[in-house]
C-alpha cells in the first residue's frame, strides 16, 4: 500500500468513528426521562393492568400523610399492608373513586410485618392472588389507586429467606478461646442492663447447650431487635439464667454506622422494617418506602406478592402469594371471635 493510500483509508476509517460516536451521543441526548422505565410513557404501556387492579387498592395515611398501599382481600373492606408504617396517629384510606374514608388496624402478624386493616367501606373489589410460582425475568407491577401503575420492573429471585437485621446482645467475646466467655460488655445494652459482666461463660441459649463462640452467634442471628433470649450462664461456680432483650449494634460497634448518610445517599432511604421475613420474592423496582404494603401483580393484573420493603437501590422485597393467603387465615383466625366480619362494622 503506498503512503498515500494509507493515508486515505485511514482518514475513512476515523471519519466513520467519529460518524458512528456523534450518532450515539445524537441518540443518548435524545432519550428523555419519558422513556425511561419510570418514565410516563412506559407506565402508560401498562395502564391496561393498572386499570384492571386499581379498585382492589387503597392508600393509607396517617395524620394526612401517605404512608403506605394496601391491598384488598374482601368486599366488606379487610385490606393487608406492611405493619411497621402504620405509625400512631388518625388512619384513614384513600380509595381509588378519590374518596378518603376511615380505618383501623385490628390485627398484625409481627414475623412478617403484615397488618390486617379495616377500611370503613363496603363492596370493595378484592385482590386476585396467582396460583402459579413466579419465574426469573417475568414482569412485576406496582400499582395504585390511579390510572397508571407506580413502577415496574422484573423478577430478579424465586422467594427465599430474608434473615432479620442484625441484632445483639451487647458482648464481645474472648478471641483468644473458642468458648463463648464474654470478654467485654457493651454499655447501655441488653447484656449490661441485664447484668451480664466480663467473664461470664455462656451454657446455653434458650435452653438449647453452647459449646462456642459460633454456636452462639447462629442462634442469635435468627432474632430479631426487641426480641428476648434466655441465656445460661456461669459465673464462678454459680449457674443462673438471664433474659436479654436484643437491641440495635451501637455506631462503631462493628466498625460500621448504618447511619452514614453517604450509604444513605448511594443506597437510597430503605424501609424501617427491610429484613427478617419468612419468604420474599425479590424485584429490582426501584420503590420508596411508602410505595409498599400495596400487591405486586403480572401482566394478567393478579397478585403475585405483596410489596414488603424496600431493602436497597434497586432491590425491593415481595411476600409471595402462598405466604400471603397463609398470612391471610391466620390474621382470620385470630380475629374472628371479634365478630370483625359482619358487613356494616
Amino acid at each position: 500500500m503506498t503512503i498515500g493510500r494509507f493515508w486515505a483509508a485511514f482518514g475513512l476509517t476515523l471519519g466513520l468513528l467519529v460518524s458512528v460516536y456523534s450518532a450515539q451521543n445524537s441518540t443518548s441526548t435524545k432519550l428523555t426521562r419519558d422513556h425511561f422505565r419510570s418514565g410516563e410513557e412506559i407506565l402508560r404501556a401498562f395502564a391496561p393492568v393498572s386499570e384492571k387492579v386499581r379498585h382492589s387498592i387503597v392508600r393509607f395515611n396517617v395524620d394526612g400523610e401517605i404512608v403506605c398501599l394496601g391491598a384488598i382481600i374482601d368486599t366488606n373492606g379487610l385490606a393487608l399492608t406492611k405493619a411497621s408504617e402504620l405509625k400512631k396517629g388518625k388512619l384513614t384510606c384513600w380509595l381509588a373513586n378519590e374518596t378518603e374514608v376511615a380505618a383501623e388496624r385490628i390485627s398484625t402478624d409481627e414475623e412478617d410485618d403484615v397488618a390486617l386493616v379495616r377500611v370503613r367501606a363496603a363492596g370493595l373489589k378484592p385482590i386476585e392472588w396467582v396460583t402459579d410460582e413466579v419465574k426469573i425475568g417475568q414482569w412485576a407491577i406496582t400499582p395504585g389507586i390511579a390510572a397508571t401503575p407506580h413502577a415496574v420492573g422484573i423478577i430478579s429471585a424465586l422467594p427465599h429467606r430474608i434473615r432479620p437485621q442484625r441484632a445483639v446482645l451487647g458482648i464481645e467475646f474472648d478471641l483468644h478461646s473458642s468458648a463463648p466467655k464474654v470478654e467485654r460488655v457493651f454499655s447501655g445494652l441488653g447484656a449490661q442492663k441485664a447484668g451480664m459482666v466480663k467473664g461470664d461463660l455462656i451454657v446455653a441459649v434458650n435452653n438449647s447447650a453452647v459449646s462456642n463462640r459460633q454456636q452462639v452467634v447462629e442462634i442469635i442471628l435468627e432474632f430479631r431487635k426487641g426480641q428476648t433470649v434466655k441465656l445460661r450462664v456461669q459465673r464462678a461456680e454459680e449457674q443462673f439464667d438471664l433474659e436479654i432483650q436484643l437491641m440495635s449494634p451501637v455506631p462503631g460497634m462493628f466498625g460500621t454506622d448504618s447511619s452514614d448518610p453517604d450509604a444513605i445517599r448511594l443506597e437510597g432511604r430503605v424501609s424501617q422494617r427491610s429484613e427478617g421475613f419468612e419468604q420474599a420474592i425479590e424485584h429490582d423496582t426501584v420503590l420508596q418506602p411508602w410505595l409498599c404494603g400495596g400487591p405486586l401483580v403480572n401482566l394478567e393484573g393478579k397478585a403475585i406478592g405483596l410489596n414488603i420493603a424496600r431493602a436497597g437501590r434497586v432491590t425491593t422485597y415481595a411476600l409471595p402469594a402462598k405466604l400471603v393467603k397463609r398470612i391471610i387465615k391466620n390474621l382470620q383466625s385470630k380475629t374472628a371471635s371479634t365478630k370483625l366480619w359482619d358487613a356494616g362494622i
